[in-house]
């Protein structure tokens, strides 16, 4: 073989993003007309708007009290029902599950996977179509709830949201779409590495249920075990509560709660352990303003947008190795 032939062999023709787009229309069209998505969507409306209703049930008798009522609309609860932020970090990341456990398999279960890649697209769009697709299907079901919670909170509370009270909001919803991007690159992930789709479904739920119930246990564990504390200790004592800090963040779900406390409450100045002499000085009670809430909570949502990179990265990689021919 010639070298010219060998070194033509090396390049793709063409972009590797063509057909992007189409497979990006095409998936979202598919998600927002599916009865899956359907079925989530209204359970997602009408458990936010009956938290939504109950907290500003509570917040009627405190309105021109608080210059952060559209905030505490996201975050008050109202026996039995749970605040509408923790409405939406049960919720969006079976959302994302729901939208992406067989977007890869499902094709392959189909064959439809080497029918569509015998077109002119290539893996790299394909795959990044799908991810954008959902994440773009689920921004949009973010976008509409946070317009129907402001509406609901003008219509029962009577009180216009301020500018900065609007940016932590748009900050909040930055922060949700980048943690809900965290669970749809777990079940892409998954996606691809296997054939069925109950069984790729089953593994990301069990991840996210591994994060949300048993995470805070093996963290407090692990702590005890690198940093082993004394209570007549109190530099031993702090060593451990640091650590257990540390190791709690390795979880997107206290990447997220983290980053909504200093977002969403502007009285939090700290979010992880305080000593007495960090706080000389401090005006207690005095809120943050939105820079610097936002610095305080920049770790966390750059955190989150990395993982959810590398969990897209990982899928890339797995996708890319994969035989596709049935």
């Amino acid at each position: 073989m010639l070298p010219e032939a060998k070194q033509s062999r090396r390049f793709r023709e063409g972009s590797p993003w063509a057909g992007m787009w189409a497979v990006f229309f095409k998936e979202m069209a598919d998600h927002l007309s599916s009865v899956r998505m359907r079925l989530l969507e209204v359970l997602i409306f009408l458990s936010a708007i009956g938290a939504v209703y109950a907290s500003t049930q509570t917040l009627r008798q405190t309105v021109g009290e608080d210059p952060f009522l559209l905030l505490q609309v996201f975050t008050a609860a109202q026996d039995p029902l749970p605040s509408f932020v923790t409405f939406l970090s049960f919720f969006l990341p079976l959302a994302a599950i729901a939208l992406a456990f067989d977007a890869i398999n499902g094709e392959y279960n189909r064959n439809t996977l080497s029918r569509v890649l015998a077109q002119p697209i290539y893996r790299d769009a394909l795959l990044s179509g799908k991810f954008l697709a959902g994440l773009a299907t689920l921004g949009l079901v973010l976008l509409a709830l946070f317009l129907l919670v402001v509406g609901l909170s003008l219509l029962f509370l009577g009180v216009p949201p301020g500018g900065e009270e609007v940016g932590r909001a748009l900050l909040f919803l930055l922060a949700t779409l980048a943690y809900t991007g965290v669970w749809l690159g777990v079940a892409l992930v998954f996606s691809v590495l296997f054939r069925s789709p109950a069984t790729s479904a089953l593994a990301a739920i069990a991840v996210w249920l591994f994060f949300a119930l048993f995470w805070g246990i093996i963290a407090q564990l692990l702590a005890q075990a690198i940093a082993p504390g004394d209570a007549l200790d109190p530099e031993s004592a702090l060593h451990q509560a640091q650590t257990l800090v540390a190791v709690s963040r390795l979880s997107p779900n206290t990447l997220y709660a983290e980053a909504l406390q200093a977002l969403l409450n502007p009285g939090v100045r700290s979010l992880g352990p305080v000593l007495f002499s960090q706080l000389e000085g401090a005006v207690l009670g005095t809120p943050l303003s939105l820079g610097q809430s936002l610095l305080l909570a920049w770790p966390q949502l750059t955190g989150l947008i990395a993982l959810t990179l590398l969990l897209f990265a990982l899928a890339y990689v797995l996708f890319q190795r994969r035989e596709v021919r049935a």
